[in-house]
């Protein structure tokens, strides 16, 4: 595995263990289709939430969220309502979300959860 997707890896379960922290259900991760994929698919409440993790070693290139650009955002849109038209839940509402990792050389990651992007 390269050292990239070790770190993507790691960042995904940094984010799902801040969700389930929050109380949040994680019902997928990596919920892929042609068009792509959805990190972290969960509940919040009755709310059904897509979740973008954006995990970096360091802020030297940019904060990690600053890598959730609008045809990304665009994207996991269109991934949610494929999500949506698979899923007999029927929440409440939708949103999605953004959890920014920063692993840092010693020490915990540092996490950012930047709630309602879209």
């Amino acid at each position: 595995m390269r050292a990239k997707d070790a770190v993507g890896r790691y960042g995904e379960s940094v984010a799902v263990r801040h969700l389930e922290s929050l109380g949040w259900q994680i019902v997928a991760r990596n919920w892929r289709t042609a068009r792509g994929e959805l990190d972290v698919v969960a509940l919040d409440g009755d709310v059904l939430v897509a979740v973008e993790v954006k995990t970096r070693r360091g802020v030297v290139s940019g904060h990690p969220a600053e890598a959730v650009t609008p045809a990304k955002l665009a994207r996991i849109r269109r991934l949610t309502g494929e999500w949506l038209s698979l899923d007999r839940s029927h929440p409440a509402s939708v949103r999605i979300d953004v959890v920014a990792v920063v692993v840092a050389r010693a020490g915990a990651a540092q996490i950012e959860h930047l709630r309602g992007v879209w």
